[in-house]
């Protein structure tokens, strides 16, 4: 049995999932969200740039384009509001930082 796993699900490996969630308790990033993750917004922001999206609109219609494959990575496609409401009030970022220092020392 040939066992698919595409490409954007294998660059989702480099970022180990509990180190990930470590460091949303640790930062208490989603201390006040309500149904969008942190997770939900990396996925959707490794999208953006994976994918070239310019607009919160093509982010969103992008994930909702592969909605199925989405239920694997543990998200919905989020709407735009909820995208432009995490994105302006940036309650993950400082978390996302230290992913991004976590995966340098990995490599």
């Amino acid at each position: 049995m040939n066992v698919f796993c595409s490409i954007f699900s294998q660059i989702l490996q480099l970022f180990p999932r509990i180190e990930f969630y470590r460091e949303v308790r640790k930062h208490k990033a989603e201390k006040s969200a309500k149904g969008f993750t942190c997770w939900g917004q990396f996925v959707s922001m490794l999208f953006c740039q994976l994918g070239r999206a310019h607009s919160l609109r093509e982010i969103v219609n992008g994930l909702r384009s592969c909605e199925g494959k989405l239920k694997h990575l543990g998200i919905d496609p989020p709407k735009r509001a909820t995208l432009s409401y995490a994105i302006g009030h940036g309650n993950c970022t400082g978390m996302f930082f230290s992913i991004s220092i976590i995966v340098v020392r990995l490599e």
